[in-house]
């Protein structure tokens, strides 16, 4: 007997392992910080310096 190669699932397991890559990668993400007040940062250093 010939061997035969499953292709479909073949490609279902490929789409399968880039979904999982794709979820993990987006929570692993961090947002990005808006709205940081720089003067009160500086202000903080200041301070304790």
């Amino acid at each position: 007997m010939a061997v035969t190669r499953l292709e479909r699932k073949g490609l279902k397991n490929k789409a399968r392992a880039n979904n999982r890559k794709r979820v993990l990668k987006q929570q692993n993400a961090k947002p990005v910080i808006k709205q940081v007040d720089v003067e009160a940062i500086k202000a903080e250093w200041a301070a304790k310096a």
